[in-house]
């Protein structure tokens, strides 16, 4: 059970930190005179490869344990 809740916690905060890259990245696009459709589609990307990194680390992580 305490698997469950450390995999559940490491989960929900890799989530929050993906939120806050791709909330940085809109405002920084904003920032820089884009327009919301670009600002959007520039934090989809920061998020997906957030989540994406955060993935390879686990599976590093997974494969020498």
């Amino acid at each position: 059970m305490n698997s469950l809740a450390t995999v559940l916690l490491t989960t929900a905060l890799a989530i929050v930190v993906a939120v806050l890259v791709a909330a940085g990245a809109a405002k920084l696009a904003r920032m820089d005179g884009a327009s919301y459709p670009t600002a959007l589609t520039r934090a989809a990307v920061a998020f997906t490869a957030t989540l994406t990194l955060a993935a390879a680390f686990a599976t590093v992580l997974a494969v020498y344990r």
